[in-house]
């Protein structure tokens, strides 16, 4: 894995040090050697990752950290502190800044690799969705999420442990702010994950009944638990199921004994993280529904219709069953725009796309054409079936008025309606629908409030 890192020391020797490991492992590396200038290069270069040390001269490291994080457009890129300062304070003071670990010189070149690695590869997956939000905001869909420190937030956490100390003292470490779930058997832990939606899965990796570090790979499986944070205990010194820990994709660890202080830092940092990516993949799902869906009336639009239309042909033409297209256009909408006004225009469009989603089945597709023009689309229907269908949302339609919010209270309208199904092989999506409006044009020019099948 290839990714640009910035390495923040004030001392030469140190940054080169750092360097020439770095670039041997293939990494792109971005150097600066005071507080104000990594703030500099950090917008200059968007890195992927931060190795920030503390004690530098004018401004420290945690408040260059602190500084990062601020900043709505840098605040996801991971900060990993590499310093001499060895206490439990000052790892809490660095993780209550905002950074994502804290390292004490002198560091292990493996365990520091995988830590960037994993940092590196977790920032990559939060890349790809700030990204697709980028794009919802340029269409206009979406607003940004907001950053990664606008909370402290309590979760819903399950912690695997079979030693029932250590379940107090988490516990008592964590409850009230947090709700908290235990369990002691591999087989437990996979089936409360499954159904438990957790915020954050705290494992021991020094159980005595299982593999700690088997369950974590097999969480990283499970669909409900590929998005959850994984925070590991680890004993001091064991080095090697750390790394292959972060090897295979777990966010966070702490080493025995624990510091209160610090899991409680790093229990927020995880649940912040999980809250911004949830806002993120929402804002995702989001955008992805608005760019198929009328806002006013919540049926898809024209362009998701437009896309679909041949797929739907095609499907029919293999399994040799027809397709039918109904056109909607409400009578006289004008008027109602005019007399009334815009608002209780909408209201009737929407009321009106609420009867036709009464009046169809789950596998028809209905949409908003444009205007007070509706579509429906009709797999495996012919004509005949069309008709029916379109007749009784045309007396739906005409025998109960539409309440509105202002007077006269309820309004009475109707639609006309024009129907095509496909005959045969020769059919298009396009002469289709060209023969269903022309049955459309054929209700209207013969008086309006009916249906009428194309004839052909």
């Amino acid at each position: 894995m290839t990714a640009r890192v910035l390495v923040v020391d004030d001392i030469l020797s140190n940054v080169k040090l750092l360097e020439a490991k770095l670039t041997a492992e293939y990494f792109e590396v971005v150097t600066a050697f005071n507080g104000l200038e990594a703030l500099a290069r950090i917008e200059e270069h968007m890195p992927d990752i931060v190795l920030l040390d503390v004690m530098m001269p004018g401004m420290d490291g945690f408040e260059v950290c602190r500084r990062i994080k601020a900043n709505p457009r840098t605040a996801h890129i991971p900060v990993v502190m590499v310093t001499a300062l060895d206490q439990s304070s000052d790892r809490v003071a660095g993780l209550e800044a905002g950074a994502d670990d804290f390292l004490t010189k002198p560091v292990d070149d493996s365990a520091l690799f995988a830590r960037v690695r994993s940092l590196v590869r977790l920032k990559m997956m939060t890349d790809e969705l700030r990204l697709r939000e980028t794009t919802g905001q340029n269409m206009g869909l979406l607003d940004a999420s907001s950053s990664l420190q606008d909370a402290d937030p309590a979760g819903r956490i399950l912690i695997v442990e079979d030693r029932p100390e250590s379940l107090a003292w988490f516990g008592s470490a964590l409850v009230p702010r947090h709700e908290i779930s235990s369990v002691d058997t591999f087989e437990e832990a996979l089936v409360r994950v499954r159904g438990g939606d957790f915020d954050l899965i705290v494992v021991s990796l020094g159980m005595r009944g299982f593999d700690g570090l088997r369950l974590c790979s097999q969480l990283r499986s499970v669909p409900e638990a590929r998005n959850t944070p994984i925070l590991v205990v680890v004993s001091d010194g064991d080095r090697r199921k750390l790394t292959q820990a972060l090897e295979m994709g777990v966010n966070d660890y702490l080493t025995r004994p624990v510091d209160r202080n610090e899991l409680v830092a790093r229990v927020r940092t995880q649940l912040r993280k999980k809250r911004y990516a949830d806002r993120l993949r929402r804002n995702v799902q989001l955008s992805l529904e608005m760019a198929i869906t009328d806002q006013l009336t919540g049926l898809h639009n024209r362009r998701y219709m437009a896309s679909h239309l041949d797929n739907l042909m095609s499907q029919a033409v293999r399994a040799g069953k027809p397709l039918a297209f109904v056109i909607m256009d409400i009578d006289y909408f004008k008027s109602v725009n005019d007399n009334h006004g815009h608002d209780v225009g909408d209201e009737v469009l929407r009321e009106f796309a609420k009867r036709i989603g009464a009046n169809i089945r789950g596998i028809d597709l209905a949409c908003r054409y444009g205007g007070e023009e509706f579509v429906v689309v009709m797999p495996e229907t012919d004509a005949a079936f069309a008709y029916a269908v379109a007749e009784r949302l045309r007396k739906s339609i005409e025998t109960t008025p539409i309440e509105i919010s202002h007077a006269p209270g309820k309004l009475s309208i109707t639609v006309s309606i024009g129907i095509a199904s496909s005959e045969g092989m020769s059919d298009t999506a396009e002469g289709l629908l060209r023969r269903a409006d022309q049955a459309l044009y054929s209700a209207k020019r013969n008086g309006r409030n009916r249906v009428v099948a194309d004839a052909a």
